[in-house]
């Protein structure tokens, strides 16, 4: 597979954005919405928010051609906490071709090379997403507990954690 773009996203990814997110399955295991215009720009106001306070850092994932196939985000609600979340999501018309652990990867060495404190990292579904649960192991976060259903999720969910690794190199600056 060739290779992906990461990067931040922008308001012109709007049109891009309404149509990767208008998939049934996506909105199953997903919060992401944004069937028009105005959902789409209130979504990507969230990403660019998050990123200003350093609290999320969400990607635009671009396919080889520039094609919008997923994203990928960093969630720090606490920006100086040892630990945060990771999360992503594919279109439909993008699943089946490696996407979502090459761009977790990315991810993933980003964070850890982007945030020295940054110690642990965490990737959560609901039990009956095997699929998500696939590319957490793919990608290097190994299953580590089960957490109790709670709103907004009606089932329980899987805990996956990737541990920062002894001497994992920072990004140069």
């Amino acid at each position: 597979m060739a290779g992906l773009v990461l990067r931040p996203w922008r308001d012109d990814d709007a049109a891009a954005l309404i149509t990767a997110v208008g998939d049934p399955l996506l909105h199953r295991w997903t919060r992401v919405r944004a069937a028009d215009a105005a959902e789409a720009q209130q979504w990507l106001g969230v990403q660019h928010a998050g990123r200003r306070t350093g609290s999320r850092y969400s990607f635009a994932v671009l396919d080889d051609a520039g094609k919008l196939v997923g994203n990928v985000a960093l969630k720090r609600p606490d920006p100086a906490a040892e630990d945060a979340e990771v999360g992503y999501w594919t279109a439909a018309y993008a699943r089946g071709r490696g996407i979502a652990p090459q761009a977790l990867g990315s991810l993933t060495r980003w964070a850890f090379g982007t945030f020295p404190g940054l110690l642990r990292l965490q990737l959560l579904h609901q039990v009956d997403n095997t699929a998500s649960c696939r590319v957490a192991v793919k990608s290097g976060y190994p299953y580590e507990r089960t957490l109790a259903a709670c709103d907004p999720y009606p089932l329980e969910g899987h805990v996956h954690v990737r541990d920062r690794q002894a001497g994992e190199p920072e990004l140069a600056r």
